[in-house]
């Protein structure tokens, strides 16, 4: 990633979503003790970051000439919506695999924005694993979840935010694939800054937190965790290298203490986000004592919930994944 490509992958982006806005939001800074600023991915035409990624991956791919007959991904509701969003225009059709038991409100957005959507296993990671195996049957276009043309359409939220915010000492922002946070590693070396970046998993799906620690990506067990963007059992070989090379540290959070900061950014805030869109949130309220005077981001990714667990939340309890 260069500037140039940068400033290319912001004009396309900024033909379907508009800079979102980042704010100092004066009672959640009070709460947590941090002069904290918000990045408000939650205010995208899909409600999450994801969008972008999709934006630039279609449009490169679309440049080739050559485009496949069916794209084939799987999600848990964010990537899922950026690929058919991104295709529509160009008439792309697009199958989405998603794991039992996925959000009901994702689903229904995957398809409204035309994809195909197909339940499909007991996780995310079962889901991805028969879409590649679909992919290489023929089936369609596998559409991945980390790539780079994804992750430098989603390093332009990463330039609008450190092009408008304060200088910032560090962001927080939650690690699912791994897209998010090094599309700002990426953003924040290339404008030679000294921002730390801190990824947030959950700590019922931290094989990225364990990969990070030990170099080797083990996948886990189970990523039983409510905050579906962050529940992924295997991790990305290639983000791995990347984040272990520019990230400051990894934070793991309960889903107790995402309901927390869910909560918290409601009463402070007034915005509505999903679990991992509160992870970041979480993570900073875990660690405040260490940025006392300091200035610090925190990434809204998303605000895509089923409404019967923002209203468990609301009412001071801890969704069952």
């Amino acid at each position: 990633m260069n500037l140039d490509e940068l400033r290319v992958a912001r004009a396309l982006v900024n033909r379907f979503v508009t800079p979102t806005p980042q704010y100092e939001w004066p009672l959640l800074s009070a709460q947590l003790g941090v002069k904290t600023i918000v990045k408000h991915e939650n205010h995208t035409p899909t409600g999450a970051f994801k969008v972008r990624g999709g934006l630039v991956y279609i449009d490169r791919l679309m440049r080739t000439g050559n485009p496949p007959p069916r794209l084939i991904t799987a999600t848990r509701g964010n990537h899922g919506q950026s690929i058919p969003f991104a295709a529509r225009p160009h008439g792309l059709p697009v199958t989405v695999l998603v794991p039992e038991g996925n959000s009901r409100d994702k689903n229904a957005a995957m398809r409204g924005w035309g994809a195909e959507v197909e339940v499909y296993g007991v996780d995310f990671d079962t889901a991805r694993l028969e879409a590649e195996r679909r992919a290489a049957a023929g089936a369609g276009l596998l559409v991945p979840s980390f790539h780079d043309d994804l992750i430098l359409g989603v390093a332009t939220y990463a330039a609008e935010l450190f092009e408008n915010a304060p200088p910032l000492d560090a962001v927080y922002v939650p690690i699912g694939m791994g897209s998010g946070i090094c599309a700002l590693i990426r953003t924040r070396d290339l404008l030679g800054l000294p921002t730390r970046i801190i990824g947030v998993v959950s700590a019922h799906a931290d094989a990225m937190a364990r990969a990070f620690e030990t170099g080797e990506p083990t996948p886990t067990q189970t990523a039983s965790t409510f905050a579906d963007g962050m529940a992924t059992r295997m991790p990305n070989p290639v983000a791995l290298a990347e984040i272990r090379r520019g990230a400051d540290h990894i934070v793991r959070v309960s889903d107790d203490t995402i309901a927390d900061a869910m909560r918290l950014l409601f009463r402070t805030t007034h915005q509505v986000t999903e679990g991992a869109g509160a992870a970041a949130c979480a993570a900073l309220a875990q660690e405040q004592d260490r940025w006392r005077g300091k200035t610090v981001g925190i990434v809204i990714t998303g605000g895509n919930i089923d409404p019967e667990w923002f209203r468990s939340v609301l009412g001071g309890s801890t969704p069952a994944p």
